[in-house]
C-alpha cells in the first residue's frame, strides 16, 4: 500500500467506513509509515476534541440569509454570450483531436510494458510455485526452532504457553500448517503473535494472543510503540470481541501517561465502546492523567450528558478527585 491510498483509508477508517480487511492492510502500513502514522493521529486527536464538543444546530434564519446571498451572487454572474460559447466549444473539440495521436502511442507504450511485465510475473509465479511445491514435499513433522517469522503465513492456528515456563508454541498455516516453538522474547514469536492478534479467525487464538502481549506489556518487556503496543491499539479499536478489547485495553495501561496515541486509544474506547465495563476501566485508567486537557474535556462532556448513569457516576468522581488547574 501506498501512502497517497493510506492517507483515503485512514479517514475512512476513523469514521467506520472502512471494510475490516482493508482496516488490517492499513495499518501494517501504519506500523512500517511514521508519516501516514503522524497524520491518523492528528486526525483521531481532531476526532475526539470534535466528539467532546458536539456542534449546535444553526439558526434557520442564519441559513436563509446564506442562501438568499448565493442566489444573488449567482444572479450577479454575467451569462457568456453565444459566440464566446461556440468558441469554447471549437476550442476544446480542437484540444481533443490533437491529443488524439498522443493518447494512440500512450496506450501502444502502456500495452508493451503491461504484456512483458505480465509474462514475467507469470514465469516468477511459475518458479515460486514449483519451489513451494518441493519445499513442501521435503518438510518434516516434528516441531522445529524458531528462527525467523515466515514472509507469507495464512493463519494462525493455536497459540499455548507451556506451563510454569516462557516457551510459547505457536501453529500456523502456510503451504501446510508447520509449529515453531521459542520463548516471549524471541521476535519470530513475536511477530507471530501480533499476527494473530489482528488476523486470527479463531477468537480463541485472539484472545491467547492478545493475552500474552498485553501481559509482556504489563511486565515492561520491550512493549515498543511501533511493535506490540500498535497491535494492542488495533484490538481495543476494532476486535468484536469484548474479552480481547479488555486484555488490550490492561496491557496498554502502563504507557497512557507517556504515549498520546495509546492516550488516545483509550478516549475513543471510552467514547465510542459498546461495553460499559470497558468504558468504566477506561475511566480508571485515564484517571492518574485526568489533568491533560483532552482528558479533562472527555471526562467532563461524557460526566454530564453520557447516556449510561453508571458512566456519568464514574467520571464526575474521578472529576471531583482531579486537582483545580490554576
Amino acid at each position: 500500500m501506498n501512502c497517497e491510498l493510506a492517507h483515503e483509508r485512514i479517514v475512512l477508517a476513523a469514521y467506520g467506513e472502512l471494510p475490516d480487511d482493508q482496516v488490517h492492510e492499513l495499518d501494517w502500513h501504519l506500523a512500517a509509515c511514521n508519516e501516514c502514522g503522524l497524520e491518523r493521529e492528528q486526525l483521531l486527536a481532531l476526532k475526539t476534541l470534535a466528539a467532546a464538543y458536539p456542534a449546535g444546530e444553526l439558526d434557520p434564519n442564519f441559513v436563509a440569509r446564506s442562501r438568499m446571498r448565493l442566489e444573488e451572487a449567482l444572479d450577479a454572474i454575467p451569462p457568456k454570450r453565444w459566440y464566446e460559447r461556440v468558441g469554447q466549444r471549437i476550442l476544446n473539440n480542437f484540444s481533443s483531436l490533437q491529443a488524439a495521436p498522443v493518447a494512440a502511442v500512450l496506450l501502444l507504450i502502456v500495452g508493451a510494458g503491461a504484456g512483458t511485465l505480465g509474462g514475467y510475473e507469470y514465469a516468477q509465479a511459475r518458479a515460486a510455485h514449483e519451489a513451494g511445491r518441493t519445499e513442501a514435499a521435503q518438510a518434516k513433522s516434528e516441531p522445529q526452532p524458531a528462527q525467523a517469522a515466515p514472509a507469507e503465513v495464512a493463519n494462525i492456528s493455536s497459540v499455548v504457553r507451556q506451563p510454569n515456563s516462557e516457551i510459547i508454541d505457536v501453529t500456523y498455516n502456510q503451504l501446510v500448517p508447520k509449529h515453531i516453538q521459542g520463548s516471549l522474547d524471541d521476535p519470530s514469536i513475536r511477530q507471530l503473535l501480533m499476527l494473530a492478534s489482528a488476523n486470527a479467525s479463531s477468537q480463541g487464538v485472539r484472545d491467547d494472543s492478545v493475552g500474552l502481549l498485553a501481559a509482556e506489556c504489563r511486565a515492561g518487556h520491550a512493549c515498543k510503540g511501533e511493535g506490540i503496543r500498535d497491535a494492542l491499539m488495533v484490538a481495543l479499536r476494532y476486535d468484536k470481541s469484548e474479552a480481547v478489547r479488555q486484555k488490550a485495553l490492561e496491557g496498554l495501561e502502563p504507557y497512557v501517561g507517556e504515549d498520546m496515541r495509546v492516550r488516545d486509544a483509550v478516549l475513543e474506547a471510552l467514547l465510542n465502546d459498546g461495553s460499559p465495563r470497558i468504558r468504566s476501566a477506561a475511566i480508571s485508567i485515564l484517571e492518574p492523567v485526568e489533568a491533560d486537557t483532552s482528558v479533562r474535556q472527555v471526562l467532563s462532556t461524557v460526566a454530564t450528558s453520557d447516556r449510561n448513569p453508571q458512566i456519568r457516576t464514574v467520571s464526575r468522581e474521578v472529576l471531583s478527585r482531579a486537582p483545580v488547574i490554576q
